[in-house]
């Protein structure tokens, strides 16, 4: 039995293609594996604060050094990665923004990329202490950026994506790209079918 973390990080709701993919998947996945248990966040209703000085400040004091109002700045961010490590799975609905991911879930992802909570410094070398994880991320592209495309070199979501979690210990990850979504309806409808069976596919092996 595993549990499953679900985020979604779309500010639309039934207009958003990520969140209707990644529903489409815990969906599958849960009758295929009805004793794993879910989690949601939704990021795109419920964004999380960016950080700041504060923050920063109670980031960086060890937690034994820390102010009573330190302690209160940091608490969210604390939350966040308890319930970030207590997943087995991740599975991400994540929108293209200007080549790149949300603000919301790149709040998100400064909550939780946190020294000596999901990383360590040792002697000047990164090592990740979120491992043995997998994570499914589903995108949702206006045009297509795979290699030797014409936009390709634009594509900072994916790149990004895989540095990010690859840099806190996740190294098993798999993307499912819905793309040309701003194109003539026949492509789009092609590149859906295509995500849904990348779907299908994902619930069998993953």
């Amino acid at each position: 039995m595993a549990h499953i973390f679900h985020i979604d990080s779309s500010p639309r709701a039934e207009r958003s293609y990520s969140r209707r993919l990644s529903y489409e998947f815990i969906t599958a996945w849960k009758t295929t594996h009805p004793k794993d248990t879910v989690t949601y966040r939704d990021l795109g209703h419920h964004p999380v604060p960016h950080v700041d000085e504060p923050w920063i400040a109670a980031a960086f004091t060890p937690p034994n050094e820390r102010t009573p109002e330190l302690n209160e700045v940091i608490q969210l961010s604390d939350a966040l990665i308890d319930e970030f490590l207590t997943a087995d799975r991740y599975i991400l609905g994540v929108p293209m923004y200007n080549f790149s991911v949300p603000s919301t879930f790149k709040a998100y992802i400064d909550q939780i990329v946190r020294p000596n909570r999901t990383f360590t410094i040792d002697n000047g070398e990164y090592k990740g202490l979120v491992e043995s994880k997998k994570m499914l991320i589903i995108t949702a592209q206006g045009d297509s950026y795979r290699p030797g495309t014409p936009t390709a070199a634009y594509d900072f979501q994916e790149p990004y994506l895989r540095t990010i979690f690859g840099f806190i210990g996740i190294t098993d990850l798999m993307f499912i790209h819905a793309e040309n979504l701003v194109a003539n309806d026949e492509v789009r409808e092609q590149s859906l079918a295509d995500a849904h069976a990348a779907i299908k596919e994902a619930v069998a092996s993953w």
